[in-house]
């Protein structure tokens, strides 16, 4: 799997239309949640390719973009109450 299926989960996510609530409830599919594990571990035991390690990197962004997205719609749910 390349760096691309993560992106391609966002952007389909985001260009679906979203809500504070369905940001908060958005998860990897199960496949990309694999892949970042294997990433890690193989990252952990020296065995990832220059290639893996970028692609590791970008979905590690990718999943700090969502968290900071999350925070920020928890602000909306609460000023919205």
């Amino acid at each position: 799997m390349s760096a691309a299926k993560p992106f391609e989960e966002i952007i389909d996510f985001i260009a679906a239309g979203t809500t504070p609530e369905a940001v908060l409830a958005f998860r990897p599919s199960d496949a990309v949640q694999r892949r970042v594990a294997e990433l890690v571990e193989r990252s952990k035991d020296g065995s990832i390719s220059a290639e893996e390690q970028s692609e590791l990197e970008d979905t590690l962004q990718l999943d700090h973009i969502m968290i900071m997205a999350k925070a920020r719609a928890r602000q909306h749910t609460h000023l919205g109450k």
